[in-house]
């Protein structure tokens, strides 16, 4: 007597497409062409800035200046995407970049010189995000009126410690970071500094529990803690990771400006989500590609880099940002609908 096999059922018990893999086998393959499609978009507008202005966007510094402008908002687009990929936001990164780094730059804190600067950097920025992790996590408020609360915190507390003014940095080996005979292999130390984040931020999301924790998180809150993960402590974590990656962006823009302003990081948390959202992260949480928010970062600072070689307003510049970040969402929802 034949025996009757039935068809392999996924974990809802439900039969996997005709002639289809089952739907989390195509993870992968839907990644891949989103990583192809921003691929795509970068090489486009390369082209663009090559056609408009071949002698100077082609330039190797300018390239090294698009690589350079790119780490900063970088760093903080890491961390931004862990936040988001959890299910959060955090309006409040551009505000504790200003307060790490004018609190970095006072001249009690240069006194230190170079180590006294990085930690107290990244040492402010790691304070701010326990605040805003304590309050999402434990203190019940909602991620977007907590960071919000921040951002003005923070904001008001910037200009409170430079009453307004710009604060020099005069710590030679801070500078010297900035500089042509810093760089390695024709790399500046800014953009070392981020090629390092990002690889250590996709590992830890990719290949890590912590990373696995993060999306379940994400995806299904109630979910991940029936699953025995500590979903409070959790965010907390992400929102400490968050403020960490503003520290450090906070200590490249000093290297950068060779300064500390209160005004510094300005609608940074507009361009981290934005780039985040184009590159894949989900919005609405559960999943997060480190890959996909990098390429969004690059795609922004070259746009930004064409419309100033090529004079145009800056206005026009925050259009055409707004309109990426429409169509981004609406064909994130449209994925979605489909799957």
């Amino acid at each position: 007597m034949t025996q009757h096999v039935s068809p392999p059922r996924d974990s809802a018990g439900k039969l996997p497409p005709a002639g289809g893999l089952p739907a989390w086998r195509s993870l992968p393959a839907r990644a891949d062409v989103r990583t192809l499609s921003l691929l795509g978009v970068l090489a486009v507008l390369i082209l663009i800035g090559g056609i408009t202005r071949p002698d100077e966007f082609l330039d190797t510094r300018n390239l090294q200046l698009v690589l350079t402008q790119a780490s900063v908002i970088g760093v903080v687009t890491v961390g931004m995407t862990f936040v988001i990929t959890s299910g959060g936001i955090d309006l409040s990164v551009g505000a504790i970049v200003a307060l790490s780094s004018v609190w970095a730059t006072t001249v009690a804190t240069q006194g230190y010189g170079f180590a006294g600067i990085l930690f107290t950097a990244m040492i402010v920025g790691v304070g701010c995000g326990l605040v805003n992790g304590l309050l999402i996590a434990y203190g019940g408020m909602v991620p977007f009126i907590a960071t919000l609360a921040m951002l003005a915190s923070a904001r008001g507390l910037a200009l409170q410690i430079t009453d307004g003014r710009t604060q020099i940095v005069t710590v030679g080996s801070v500078l010297r970071l900035g500089e042509r005979d810093s760089y390695v292999l024709g790399v500046p130390p800014l953009v070392l500094v981020f090629a390092a984040v990002t690889v250590i931020g996709w590992l830890v999301l990719n290949r890590t529990t912590f990373g696995r924790r993060t999306v379940a998180v994400g995806g299904n809150p109630e979910a991940a803690r029936l699953a025995g993960i500590d979903v409070r402590r959790q965010r907390l974590y992400l929102y400490l990771l968050s403020g960490l990656a503003c520290g450090i962006a906070a200590f490249l823009l000093i290297v950068l400006s060779g300064s500390g302003q209160n005004t510094n990081g300005n609608l940074y948390e507009l361009d981290a989500i934005a780039a985040a959202i184009i590159g894949g992260t989900l919005l609405s949480g559960g999943r997060g590609t480190i890959t996909g928010s990098v390429l969004g970062v690059l795609i922004f600072t070259t746009i930004t880099n064409i419309f100033a070689l090529n004079n145009l307003q800056s206005d026009v510049q925050e259009i055409a940002k707004g309109a990426i970040i429409v169509a981004a969402v609406l064909v994130q929802r449209r994925t979605a609908s489909t799957t």
